[in-house]
């Protein structure tokens, strides 16, 4: 490994991203003498400093490393912004609530575009194109249905599984079914006053299980997420989420499995795609 070209590399990757050594630095927890020392090639960086670096400077470790792509480019691959319009998911779904009567579904979907409206999908690492929020229920809208999934209460929960999460809006002030509410509700991660993260994400979970529509909202929601997460997040936050949702989506979907038989067909398909995507990357992320 040529030592002195990482060393310019991460100070291009610094410069670019707006650093000083200092800031630099200070963010990683170690002196500025030592990102002077790897800047000028005297010394290397251990692996979790260059993957702190990485993701400080939004720059694959691979290119602070030196290694090749082979060329390869996000232009020259094509990197996708978006996997379908959000305006033809949106008039495909409206056209199933219209002849399904989907009445619910169909309210939930003005109702999900108001509330979202001027809200953006987290950018990718290689792409510019702000992608309306809007995409992720309605992808998983579209995808519920093609597995199979016409149950109204359903369908507007997934449309609306956000909402209250990430906007001004409480549960009480949605105007859906009960069941539409409790729904929403459950998959609406909150910690309580005294409560721990794990704490909270356990009873999370535990609560979801007992609840089959539940589980189809959160095994889909989470199968959409993992597949656009290498875009986004960076390599230790990618490792998180991978490490959770092996922790508790997995063995959710085996309880919808074996608990609704009616999903039992959706839940084999999700985690194959789930453990499909994550298997992928992790073989990509390993150094």
């Amino acid at each position: 490994m040529d030592i002195e070209k990482t060393g310019r590399l991460i100070t291009n990757a610094r410069k670019k991203a707006g650093l000083t050594q200092e800031q630099l630095s200070e963010k990683i927890g170690v002196s500025v003498q030592a990102v002077s020392k790897w800047e000028t090639g005297r010394n290397l960086p251990d692996i979790e400093n260059l993957i702190q670096i990485s993701e400080l400077t939004d720059t694959p470790y691979s290119v602070l490393l030196g290694i090749s792509n082979n060329g390869i480019s996000a232009e020259s691959i094509k990197l996708r912004t978006r996997y379908f319009d959000e305006g033809n998911m949106f008039t495909r779904m409206r056209s199933f609530a219209v002849a399904e009567n989907l009445s619910e579904t169909y309210r939930a979907l003005q109702f999900m575009r108001e509330k979202h409206l001027g809200q953006f999908r987290k950018k990718g690492k290689y792409v510019k194109e702000l992608v309306q929020y809007i995409n992720h229920p309605l992808l998983m809208a579209c995808q519920a249905h093609a597995l199979g999934v016409k149950d109204d209460c359903i369908l507007s929960a997934i449309l609306l599984h956000d909402v209250v999460e990430d906007t001004n809006t409480s549960l009480n002030e949605l105007p859906f079914s009960d069941e539409v509410k409790q729904i929403v509700d459950l998959v609406t991660f909150s910690v309580s006053d005294g409560q721990t993260k794990q704490e909270a994400t356990q009873q999370y979970y535990n609560a979801i299980r007992e609840n089959g529509k539940a589980c189809v909202v959160k095994i889909i929601d989470r199968c959409n997420n993992v597949s656009t997460m290498a875009g986004s997040f960076g390599h230790e936050k990618m490792v998180e989420y991978i490490d959770e949702t092996e922790k508790y989506i997995l063995p959710l979907s085996d309880a919808l499995k074996n608990n609704y038989p009616e999903y039992s067909n959706l839940a084999f398909v999700i985690k194959y795609q789930i453990i499909s995507i994550i298997e992928t990357i992790k073989n990509l992320v390993v150094i």
